[in-house]
């Protein structure tokens, strides 16, 4: 463990930073959580802070609100990871000021896990969300602070237990709605392996100041290739509906919250394309199943596989 870096892990309760938490304790890297005092009460959280306390994790308590115990908790620390949700991404700043002032932070990644902000077409009201990331990334590289962004795509765990059906808690079994023509790819990863190769750039220069791109030949589904693999498992045809981008748009305009959101975010990677549509770089970007072969992340196949039960039945099949 004197080899690895400390970590600091800001939001670590949370949807991705739970994982993220897990994969640091168990990689053997001292991992350290601020959380706040109420946390460590909220029955809510219970089960995740008694996970943590059996990995071994250390509990700093503080805000991001209050500058003097936040570099006091990153002092602590060689490397900070920000998991702080949507309503926080702007208050990342102040993050950045105390890891300024701290002044012995050798890489800050901050809370991204998704699209590569910088190449996306998004309309509002995702594109407010991603404009936010963009100019967190624009003060960090202004501060000189050491960086790497990790562009994780979908959260696995979100969208194919529906199958990116808006409203839905489980996949389609005779009707399934299309965004756009269905042809554009987007990438599907797993919450505990997006976890395990974000850790596993904490301390490989090869992701030093870059874009850490985790894009599997595997977890990478056009829309029409998804339902495909699906109609597949299940041995049935489904009733496909395609939305024209132009539809799509109006839908968006006219959906309350979190509907809207969701749709631009569906309208960004599903006809746009603005997962897959460009080349990653070297001079920007690594890609995490080149630089990490040895991990065995979860497919997409095994994925869906755990929704294939009808009845007693199992209907499931491996197309690998």
């Amino acid at each position: 463990m004197a080899d690895k870096s400390k970590i600091l892990i800001i939001g670590g309760t949370g949807y991705i930073g739970k994982f993220i938490v897990k994969a640091s304790a168990q990689s053997g890297h001292p991992t350290f959580a601020l959380v706040r005092e109420a946390t460590l009460s909220n029955p809510n959280k219970s089960e995740i802070i008694h996970d943590f306390r059996k990995l071994g994790v250390n509990f700093i308590i503080g805000d991001i609100y209050d500058h003097e115990s936040l570099v006091k908790a990153i002092k602590l620390a060689d490397v900070v990871i920000s998991n702080v949700g949507h309503a926080q991404l702007h208050n990342q700043d102040k993050i950045i000021a105390a890891i300024k002032e701290a002044g012995n932070v050798k890489r800050f990644f901050p809370s991204e896990f998704g699209n590569d902000v910088d190449r996306v077409h998004a309309v509002e009201p995702a594109k407010a969300t991603f404009d936010t990331k963009v100019n967190i990334r624009r003060v960090v590289e202004a501060a000189g602070i050491p960086y790497t962004y990790v562009s994780c795509n979908f959260f696995a765990g979100y969208f194919l237990p529906n199958l990116a059906q808006t409203g839905t808690t489980s996949p389609p079994r005779e009707k399934v709605v299309i965004l756009g023509d269905g042809n554009p790819k987007a990438v599907f990863n797993k919450e505990e392996d997006i976890a395990t190769y974000t850790i596993k750039a904490v301390d490989d220069t090869r992701t030093l100041n870059k874009i850490l791109y985790i894009r599997p030949s595997g977890n990478t589904y056009s829309f029409n290739d998804l339902v495909s693999l699906w109609e597949k498992k299940i041995g049935k045809t489904l009733e496909r509906s395609y939305v024209p981008e132009e539809q799509l748009l109006q839908n968006i305009q006219e959906s309350p919250v979190p509907v809207n959101v969701i749709l631009s975010i569906g309208h960004s990677v599903f006809v746009k394309g603005d997962h897959t549509n460009f080349e990653i770089e070297p001079s920007f970007g690594v890609e995490a199943t080149e630089l990490y072969p040895e991990v065995k992340y979860t497919t997409v196949d095994e994925f869906l596989n755990q929704f294939c039960v009808m009845g007693n039945e199992s209907t499931t099949f491996n197309l690998n």
